[in-house]
């Protein structure tokens, strides 16, 4: 999830926080942190859970599907593997 954010600037993120609201909030931010993320990854199981389920009722293969979308990236990123910018 937290793919472009470095060690560092996780660091700056919490001082900053640290900082703006005091120690003593701090608990307070980090559960309310933590259930708004565990919020968002049950509402995406729940929408992909909701797909399967209309995909199989019409009939689809969604181990099958998963497969050729898997072979798709693999076949892209062979294809943009050197044009990628190196991070």
């Amino acid at each position: 999830m937290i793919y472009f954010i470095s060690g560092p600037e996780i660091v700056f993120v919490f001082m900053v926080v640290l900082l703006v609201f005091g120690a003593n909030k701090m608990p307070d931010i980090a559960r309310t942190v933590a259930k708004g993320i565990q919020q968002v990854k049950n509402a995406s199981r729940d929408f992909r859970e909701e797909i399967e389920k209309s995909a199989e009722a019409q009939g689809l293969d969604t181990k099958e599907l998963q497969k050729e979308v898997n072979d798709l990236k693999k076949e892209l990123n062979d294809i943009t593997g050197t044009v990628k910018r190196k991070r």
